[in-house]
């Protein structure tokens, strides 16, 4: 097995897992703190220590005007609006929920590429789509999912998160953006954090400094910044050059597993029987988008990105 194959599958594992624990970390921070500045703190801390030792590794941290540019549309897409609004949105819906809902994502994906691209569907990933889109009505189905206040535009808010965030994967997989994959998501994170903390002091929200937050809420912003930031989006701009865009987007519907099962645990959250089946629906829509035959690649291609 040669290095790309081992990093593609330690790649494949941190987004599908450690995302899956950030809607936790989140849900447990906001509680105390504001989203937007959550992600500004978040985001920029994480792309200052990823910048350090990109230069600590001899990684060469040029950027062209057209790199810069793409950089922050992705930092947007992804991070601005594609987390800062989801993770205002767990203000309203439990963190194993909205991870659900982010499940959706593929269909997105696949959707835009069909639109952008007028690339085809397989067999096996409309199968895979289907199962989702069931286990998706199985979750919304439930008498307990519409009952609490401004869940509703909660919901709304996510969707328009992962649409946000599916568009970022088609872009990204096709932008010309600093060679090296974790330049690249340090430009991003900083651009974004920046952004984020504009954002939140235009909207007013209150700064509080770390020894403010409380030991849970702390261990939750470190555990963000290091693996859900870090490791794990730096994982997810490898796999982007590596790998379709629409298998990288399964991450989605592995995420709520671990997400739904860490809420219930660490937060008491419900978990019940339907959202277990409809879990199980999800990952089986998984199979069969992953096991689809490869197919012709895009008219638009990029370079691969060095490790």
């Amino acid at each position: 097995m040669n290095k790309t194959k081992i990093l593609i599958i330690a790649s494949f594992f941190s987004i599908y897992v450690i995302w899956g624990s950030t809607y936790l970390m989140n849900k447990i921070a906001v509680a105390v703190l504001d989203p937007m500045f959550i992600g500004a703190f978040r985001f920029t801390s994480a792309g200052i220590l990823i910048m350090m030792i990109a230069k600590m590794t001899n990684k060469s941290l040029k950027i062209t005007r057209k790199q810069l540019l793409n950089s922050t549309i992705a930092g947007f897409l992804f991070l601005v609006y594609g987390n800062g609004v989801f993770v205002w949105a767990l203000k309203y819906v439990d963190s194993g929920f909205a991870a659900l809902l982010a499940s959706t994502q593929p269909l997105f994906v696949l959707f835009l590429m069909r639109l952008i691209d007028g690339k085809k569907m397989q067999g096996r990933s409309i199968i895979g789509v289907c199962l989702g889109i069931v286990g998706m009505y199985l979750l919304v189905s439930q008498k307990e999912v519409t009952t609490s206040e401004n869940m509703i535009l909660g919901i709304f808010m996510i969707f328009s998160c992962v649409l946000s965030w599916s568009y970022g994967s088609v872009f990204v997989s096709k932008a010309d953006l600093p060679e090296n994959f974790f330049v690249s998501t340090g430009f991003q994170m900083v651009i974004a954090g920046l952004m984020l903390f504009s954002l939140s002091f235009l909207v007013g929200e209150t700064w509080k400094i770390p020894t403010e937050w409380g030991g849970k809420v702390q261990l939750s912003m470190v555990l963000l910044i290091v693996f859900g930031g870090i490791v794990a989006f730096t994982a997810f701009n490898f796999l982007l050059k590596n790998v379709s865009a629409e298998k990288v987007a399964t991450s989605a519907y592995v995420n709520p597993v671990i997400a739904l099962l860490l809420g219930w645990y660490f937060l008491n959250e419900k978990l019940s029987t339907q959202s277990i089946i409809a879990s199980a629906v999800l990952l089986t829509g998984v199979y069969f988008i992953n096991s689809r035959k490869p197919q012709s690649k895009l008219k638009v291609t990029t370079k691969p990105q060095k490790v």
